[in-house]
């Protein structure tokens, strides 16, 4: 983790939940910085990493995290808006987001990085859940994670690529009753924060290219059932030391340097991480 030191990090969805908890593992708090923005926008992302670099310099790692579910059937009327703000959100933020970390990584010293999406079991397995277009959404997580596999290495760069598939998360905005839930077991989401800093400590020969996560006890018809809002994108720089007794998961201890900017997108809604 030493070769982090003193690099740049951002974060989307970093309000709460899966991304506030990467923050957190990523950073000190005295060097997270917000920048208002809203994935499903070009232009918007464009502005976010253009201030990033003037202010940070060049994003070392970026962790794909923004999300958003709805709550329908694709066969019902009237839901345009629904599809097109997850396709939006899950696919088209993503594509934004990766392709100006993109350029900005190759122009650190080392042209070095290491890119994460956070997808989800649904992205594997399709569940019989009304959740509209998310589960396609996620199916192209997976596809995407390859092709940039392929993009990565076909432009000669040193930059990884990482897809973690979380099951069911729980967080602020479950939209489910406690009584859905009773007898389930669920991650937290430091769980999924520390699956992405034991791959982001990987040695740069080793390729951690996708991790998948299912609660202990969790039946596998309900792997991923619960919800949480991307309210925010994210950037990092600074030393913050690994609180070894947070890493229930952790095989090695490691530090961590980065400072963390990370934008406001309201973007509404649930999602699944």
């Amino acid at each position: 983790m030493q070769r982090w030191n003193n690099r740049v990090a951002v974060v989307t969805g970093a309000s709460s939940g899966i991304g506030a908890a990467c923050v957190k593992y990523l950073a000190n708090n005295d060097r997270i910085h917000a920048i208002r923005c809203d994935v499903q926008k070009e232009e918007d992302v464009i502005a976010a990493f253009k201030e990033i670099e003037e202010k940070y310099g060049p994003v070392s790692v970026l962790v794909n995290n923004a999300g958003i579910t709805r709550h329908s059937d694709l066969l019902k009327e009237g839901n345009t808006e629904d599809i097109r703000a997850v396709i939006e959100t899950n696919v088209l933020g993503i594509v934004w987001c990766t392709r100006e970390a993109f350029r900005s990584m190759k122009q650190s010293p080392n042209g070095d990085g290491h890119v994460f999406l956070i997808n989800s079991v649904l992205g594997h397995q399709v569940l019989n859940f009304p959740l509209n277009i998310y589960a396609p959404s996620k199916y192209a997580v997976t596809a995407l994670t390859e092709m940039y596999r392929q993009e990565f290495l076909n432009n000669e760069t040193k930059i990884k690529i990482t897809s973690i598939s979380p099951g069911g998360v729980l967080t602020e905005f479950m939209s489910a009753t406690e009584e859905e839930i009773a007898g389930m077991s669920f991650l937290a989401s430091e769980d999924v924060a520390d699956a992405l800093i034991y791959c982001l400590q990987t040695p740069p020969n080793v390729q951690p290219l996708a991790k998948t996560h299912f609660p202990l006890l969790l039946p596998m018809q309900c792997a991923a059932c619960s919800f949480n809002s991307p309210n925010s994108t994210a950037v990092a720089q600074s030393p913050s030391p690994v609180d070894k007794s947070n890493r229930r998961h952790m095989l090695h201890s490691s530090s961590s340097s980065f400072r963390i900017a990370y934008s406001q997108t309201h973007l509404g809604g649930s999602s699944w991480q």
